[in-house]
Order: structure tokens, then C-alpha cells, then sequence
């Protein structure tokens, strides 16, 4: 039952930290376009969490227009990371993956966690993260 708790809490913190009033602009419609594309072709978590490459958990929501705006740069990344890192999409609104969002202590979105090639964890971001930024974190883990 605490777990549960725990789960509609977070839940809840995600939609007050991430929710927006603005109707969607062209941009925030081609960013989820890219999102949902992106999604579509992930690595599934279970063969990320089973090979040896360093891999990258996306928490995501299809409401989420930081999301949105961040998946363009994403793609961009998994471009030229993606032979080296898996690439892994987990949409929060989907209760399959609430152990993940426990484990990996998800606190908003979008939030990249970076794992290790022994799927260890090295470090989670939170919220709009500038592409240089995210290719550094790249860079060290391939």
C-alpha cells in the first residue's frame, strides 16, 4: 500500500511540475511528432537492462511540453550516440514501468537517467538540459 502511495504522490508532483495551460503550439505538435516516433523505435527496457552497453532512460509524458520541446535535441543525440548507448523511453503515465520510476527515483520530467555498461547508476537529470550538456554525459558514458 505505501508503494501505491508513493506512486499516486508522484504522480501527482509530475503533473503540477509539468502540466501547461498553453494550447499546443506548432512546435510543441512536431516535438511530440518526434516523441512518439522516438518512443516507437527505443530500445525496450528489458534488452537495454540485459546487454553491456551504457544505456539512457527517458521519463517522459506525452503532456509533458518540456518533453516535447527536448525530444528534437533527443533524436539529435540518439543519432550520434546510438550505436554506442541504448536508448530507452519510459512514458511515466504508464503503470508498468511505476518500479522503474521507484528505482530510479523519478522526481519530474523529462528525466534522464544515465546508466553505466553494468546498468549501474551514474546520474539523473531533470528538465530542460541543454544539448551540450546531455552529449558530454554521452561522451563519458560510450
Amino acid at each position: 500500500m505505501h508503494k501505491l502511495l508513493k506512486s499516486i504522490l508522484l504522480l501527482g508532483i509530475l503533473i503540477t511540475c509539468c502540466w501547461t495551460a498553453q494550447p499546443a503550439s506548432a512546435t510543441s505538435l512536431s516535438g511530440l511528432k518526434v516523441m512518439k516516433e522516438m518512443a516507437q523505435d527505443a530500445v525496450p527496457y528489458e534488452v537495454a537492462i540485459a546487454s553491456q552497453k551504457p544505456t539512457i532512460l527517458e521519463f517522459y509524458a506525452d503532456w509533458c511540453s518540456v518533453c516535447q520541446s527536448m525530444a528534437p535535441t533527443m533524436q539529435t543525440l540518439e543519432q550520434q550516440y546510438g550505436e554506442d548507448i541504448n536508448f530507452v523511453m519510459l512514458n511515466v503515465d504508464e503503470a508498468q514501468w511505476l518500479p522503474q520510476m521507484d528505482q530510479y527515483d523519478v522526481t519530474g520530467v523529462p528525466q534522464f537517467t544515465l546508466l553505466n555498461e553494468q546498468q549501474s547508476l551514474v546520474k539523473s537529470l531533470v528538465g530542460r538540459i541543454p544539448q551540450i550538456i546531455l552529449a558530454d554525459e554521452f561522451e563519458q558514458l560510450s
